[in-house]
């Protein structure tokens, strides 16, 4: 199966999961708005959710996918060595999870602590909040093993159970909301709200795993929980995923950076960066982590058999779908940012007030979206050659910077510095990637790459200029009833589609050999790993 058809597999199911993220967004800021228990509420489903990314969306992922992927494809042990390999890796992961989840929950309060130790200045916020961490935390191990269930699925082609699996978080999470607002229809708190939403976390890590079980029986793959064993390639996988847990996870851990610094600063800043970042991860998570997840595999397969021009024909056509759709994006969220926020999430205990800076946090965040992007195009030339270590040395010293500027500019921009800063190292990041891998000779941007490039900013710069004019027309409509809401924006999107794939079309920022590659039927015959 060819990159396209993948990434448009994975990034049409993330797509669904984001829009049952956004409703579960929506209701989460009418049900309690930006205050105390939302505060509790987010940093309890931050500890988990970003292990989930780091896990999902990284180290485990880059590190076991090439070697299972390598014993799958070998001409001498095959589909029994590599199910042996991950049959020995479930038997000791699960016990390292138990192991981290249980130890992790009985000292929350530290963790607590070190994140969020102005929560103490406010009676009742930081008990609040290291009881709602306990309650999610346990949610890490389940995800973590749904996680290698998925890599191992991502190595067959098999990428629809992996990509679908968030859409049964967010509708668990949803029916957890509907109970808290039934709740507190019936006289419960908002920190009652928050517990129902919290125990909501972990049914949802069953239900996810439960999913992924099922799938992976579905392909064939019947793995067991046997005697762990800490095999040579075991210990190998270890020393990967190590490093690679920083390398590929510095925006994920960038986001305890964040929190540290976003818990120091006024009540409820907490939770309007994190609504603004569901704004911000709505085109990240539809293209990043679909470039990122579809072209390890297919980049490991190339490099194990020296195809080089194919791995970089493969990682020009990932870059390339990455700016095409991330461009456009970035731009027509930092212009319509104020329409954005009022429409999805003013109403209830949400205030103007909050909406009005959360989209001036959406503009600071999306101006690194493309950087967000391409460094999951990035990494995993490193990762499919093993290389883990180039990643962490970079994402160290990027953190480090990024830190420096946090305690310059979170005193005196608050949480919009703080959602800058992000953006700035993230670009930093990318750049550094990008001249390792030219001066390894691994990948280069070529004149036609840089050509298509430069017309997708042409093309962006004319939808620009027209949602420019067309957005302040309707702005006592973003804040109206439902109907108003609906069609003003979706007269925003519209215009901004038309006018960005019309101009992309007729100047050629548009592949049009990848377009023809989507129309195609998927041959009936084994599928070619060169394409």
């Amino acid at each position: 199966m060819s990159l396209v058809r993948n990434v448009g597999t994975i990034g049409g199911l993330t797509a669904l999961s984001r829009v049952f993220g956004f409703a579960r967004d929506m209701m989460l800021a009418r049900v309690l708005g930006a205050g105390l228990a939302a505060d509790a509420f987010q940093l309890a489903f931050i500890l988990p959710n970003t292990f989930r990314r780091l896990f999902a969306e990284g180290a485990f992922s880059v590190a076991f996918v090439p070697m299972y992927s390598r014993r799958l494809h070998d001409g001498v042990e095959g589909e029994a060595g590599a199910n042996h390999f991950a049959q020995d890796v479930l038997s000791i992961f699960v016990w390292v999870l138990l192991g981290f989840s249980a130890l992790a929950m009985l000292v929350m309060p530290g963790i607590v602590w070190l994140l969020a130790r102005e929560y103490q200045t406010v009676p009742g916020k930081f008990e609040l909040s290291v009881m709602l961490s306990r309650v999610t935390f346990p949610y890490l191990g389940l995800v973590s093993l749904v996680a290698m269930l998925s890599g191992l699925l991502n190595a067959r082609s098999k990428f629809a159970p992996g990509a679908f699996v968030p859409v049964l978080l967010n509708l668990v999470l949803i029916g957890g909301l509907g109970a808290g607002f039934w709740i507190g229809h019936h006289g419960g708190s908002e920190a009652d709200i928050a517990t129902a939403l919290a125990i909501s976390v972990p049914i949802a890590g069953v239900v996810q795993l439960a999913y992924m079980a099922w799938a992976t029986r579905r392909a064939g793959v019947r793995l067991r929980i046997t005697t762990p064993r800490v095999t040579p390639e075991i210990r190998r996988l270890g020393m990967l995923i190590l490093p690679a847990t920083f390398g590929a996870g510095v925006y994920q851990i960038s986001q305890f950076v964040d929190t540290f610094f976003a818990t120091s600063l006024p009540q409820g800043s907490l939770t309007l960066l994190k609504l603004a970042d569901r704004l911000n991860q709505m085109p990240l998570g539809i293209v990043g982590i679909a470039l990122g997840t579809a072209i390890l595999p297919m980049l490991a397969r190339h490099i194990q058999t020296g195809d080089t021009k194919e791995a970089q024909r493969l990682q020009s056509n990932a870059v390339e779908m990455g700016t095409l759709l991330t461009l456009p994006a970035a731009v027509a969220l930092a212009i319509c940012a104020p329409a954005f926020t009022t429409a999805f999430f003013v109403g209830g205990k949400m205030t103007p007030a909050d909406g009005l800076l959360m989209g001036e946090i959406v503009v600071a965040l999306v101006a690194g979206l493309p950087s967000y992007v391409l460094v999951k195009v990035f990494q995993p030339a490193f990762f499919s050659r093993e290389d883990t270590r180039t990643p962490v040395w970079v994402a160290a010293g990027v953190l480090l910077i990024n830190i420096a500027i946090n305690f310059y500019v979170v005193p005196r921009y608050g949480i919009v510095g703080l959602a800058a800063a992000t953006a700035f190292t993230a670009t930093l990041n990318v750049l550094t990637l990008y001249v390792i891998l030219q001066m390894r000779g691994w990948f280069h941007f070529t004149a036609k790459l840089g050509g298509r490039i430069v017309r997708q900013v042409l093309a962006t710069a004319a939808m620009g200029a027209v949602l420019w004019l067309v957005m302040p027309l309707m702005t006592d409509r973003y804040g109206g009833n439902v109907i108003e809401r609906i069609w003003s924006l979706s007269a925003l999107v519209l215009a901004g589609m038309v006018i960005f794939f019309s101009s992309a079309w007729l100047l050629g920022a548009i592949n049009r050999d990848l377009v023809a590659q989507l129309r195609r039927k998927r041959p009936a015959q084994p599928v070619n790993l060169s394409e």
